[in-house]
């Protein structure tokens, strides 16, 4: 069997997503499986350069992942003809320079959401990679969720008849860091840091809209600071600015109605920490990251409205349970896999950094709804 060597220089994966996702659950997966099976027969394997700011940080995580290269300069990094794909994951704010550098250098480009802080900035990385001819790629995780790919499925089955309107919940209750740490870092809520869950979850908001249900035309998108006072790694207290939840509804394609809930001051009574309901005239699922449940026109109960007794009815019984029918594997695996055949085969690949600019102008336009407190419409892009 032939082995075919790829190089990436990754960057920003000491992080928990960068680390946990990308590097251990994906790239690693990739290699401890022997690499990647390919069209003609031989196996791609990926030989990962582990970049960052922090020495003993990257030394730490390549000895204790068994990656024998890592080093603190990015620019020796990216003159290496060796390594053809650049990744990152770090932060949003320094982005933009980092995807610039290393499409000059000639690399293939895939990173994390979102692309940039600003519109405009997402725009014209998108069309400078286009422009030069580099693959791109910007990285869209919860397509790839079992919960999201059944309720796709039942999309195309048919199933829903006409799809009338979406309904999603997303977060959890983030801790303050007082008198107990907050799983979330501070910067999340600090706006000059690029916190605020507006432009961290409006950017996944518009490829699920987009690529499980319709094209998003309309955004109306409420946020709001509930929770002014936090804590941050140190025990310092800081006063947190950045929205914390956002309220916001979105017109699809078709007339269907999408509204999103987003918050980190919610604590969870649902399924999972991300729902979505689908309603349409043939019939409802409810999907979770993993979960799918369904509920057929010929199996919808009729309840009577009646204040005046106990509900007698159970209404989660009447659900059934979508079968996975197929092994799921990893999400981030799973895309990191279809965007090295992307590089090397050139296989399909619709999510380059152009999507990622979708996210950035659907969160951009979110904050100017809230600010001016109205509808915007959605322009399309051009290519």
């Amino acid at each position: 069997m032939t082995l075919q060597r790829i190089g990436i220089i990754m960057h920003g994966v000491t992080g928990r997503m960068g680390m946990n996702q990308h590097l251990i659950r994906s790239i690693l997966a990739i290699r401890d499986q022997g690499g990647l099976a390919l069209q003609d027969g031989s196996r791609l394997m990926p030989d990962p350069i582990l970049v960052g700011r922090n020495e003993s940080k990257i030394a730490a995580l390549a000895a204790a992942h068994g990656i024998e290269r890592h080093t603190t300069d990015l620019a020796a990094a990216l003159a290496n003809p060796d390594d053809t794909v650049f990744f990152d994951a770090a932060s949003t704010q320094l982005r933009p320079q980092l995807l610039r550098q290393a499409i000059d250098a000639g690399k293939h480009i895939y990173c994390e959401k979102p692309i940039s802080e600003g519109f405009e900035q997402a725009l014209e990385i998108a069309r400078h990679a286009k422009a030069s001819g580099v693959r791109n790629g910007i990285v869209h995780d919860k397509l790839d969720l079992p919960g999201l790919l059944k309720l796709k499925r039942l999309k195309e089955s048919g199933f829903f008849g006409r799809i009338l309107s979406v309904r999603g919940e997303f977060g959890y209750w983030v801790f303050e860091g007082d008198w107990m740490p907050a799983q979330r870092p501070s910067w999340n809520y600090r706006r000059n840091d690029g916190g605020g869950i507006i432009s961290d979850m409006l950017c996944h908001w518009r490829y699920v809209l987009d690529n499980v249900f319709a094209p998003v035309r309309a955004v109306s998108c409420t946020g709001a600071v509930h929770i002014p006072d936090r804590w941050d790694e140190n025990g310092e207290h800081y006063t947190a600015d950045a929205d914390d939840a956002a309220y916001a509804t979105f017109e699809l394609d078709g007339g269907i109605i999408a509204h999103i809930n987003s918050s980190w001051c919610v604590r969870v009574r649902r399924d999972d920490l991300v729902t979505f309901q689908v309603d349409g005239t043939h019939g409802s699922a409810v999907a979770g990251l993993h979960h799918c449940r369904s509920q057929h026109r010929v199996n919808t109960p009729k309840p009577v409205w009646n204040p005046d007794q106990p509900q007698s009815m159970n209404f989660f019984d009447d659900w059934e349970e979508v079968p996975d029918n197929t092994v799921f594997d990893n999400g981030f695996k799973v895309q990191w896999e279809q965007f090295l055949r992307h590089v090397v085969e050139d296989a399909p690949w619709q999510y380059t950094l152009m999507e990622g600019a979708k996210g950035v102008q659907l969160a951009e336009l979110g904050h100017q709804s809230w600010k001016e407190r109205r509808w915007i419409d959605v322009p399309d892009l051009e290519h």
